[in-house]
């Protein structure tokens, strides 16, 4: 148990440390100026202040961060922020079922547990000893210590596996919200194509024109 408490906060640390270098390294200005100049090589000049305070809003270069620091904060909120509201539900029932399936666990390898160290003690009390309340005095109990001893540590197996489940759901919350983010930045416009374009160009020694053609790829 103590091993998967270490590997979830060492989890937590790697998290913060990404958001701290996240935000270090994003020059918002610089990003900005870049937009403007991959707008420019299209022929659009933006020079109406209004026009370009809309770029800086699509454009934001922290978001990455924010959606995965939401997402840390509450599972499913960086997927609200990505404006991903579909994803909500599965990630709120994944994890919850989850929490769910190791409290259960958890449960039934304490009941064994408990019956177990009651019957080392002497005590023939427990629910496991007569399950269904028939046996005639003097009887073998239902299951005996070797028994409960197999299905405390059966539940705690799985109880484990399903703690590693959980956390590894949440950290997968955080990654998807990262790199949602990350991918809404992109240009994804429908002004992706190849072309074939005849040209004209001139030897600057003969002065001779050249005709050929240019294969163009527009990202």
């Amino acid at each position: 148990m103590r091993n998967y408490l270490l590997l979830f906060s060492t989890l937590l640390l790697f998290i913060n440390f990404t958001f701290s270098q996240e935000e270090q390294d994003s020059i918002p200005k610089t990003e900005i100026d870049s937009v403007q100049a991959d707008l420019a090589k299209k022929g659009i000049v933006i020079k109406d202040s209004v026009a370009l305070k809309k770029v800086e809003r699509e454009f934001k270069p922290l978001a990455p961060s924010k959606a995965a620091f939401y997402s840390a904060v509450l599972p499913g909120m960086g997927q609200i922020y990505n404006k991903r509201y579909w994803k909500v539900p599965i990630i709120w029932g994944a994890i919850g079922g989850s929490i769910y399936a190791y409290t259960w666990n958890n449960n039934q390898y304490k009941s064994f547990r408990t019956a177990f160290k009651r019957r080392q003690a002497g005590f023939t009390d427990d629910e496991y000893y007569d399950i269904n309340g028939d046996n005639p005095a003097g009887a073998d109990p239902d299951l005996d210590l070797d028994d409960l001893e197999y299905q405390q540590e059966r539940f705690q197996n799985d109880r484990d596996l399903w703690l590693v489940a959980a956390i590894g759901l949440y950290a997968l919350n955080i990654v998807d919200a990262n790199v949602d983010a990350h991918l809404k930045q992109f240009n994804i416009d429908d002004d992706l194509s190849i072309d074939f374009e005849p040209y004209l160009d001139f030897n600057q020694v003969t002065n001779s024109p050249n005709y050929g053609m240019a294969l163009i790829i527009k990202f």
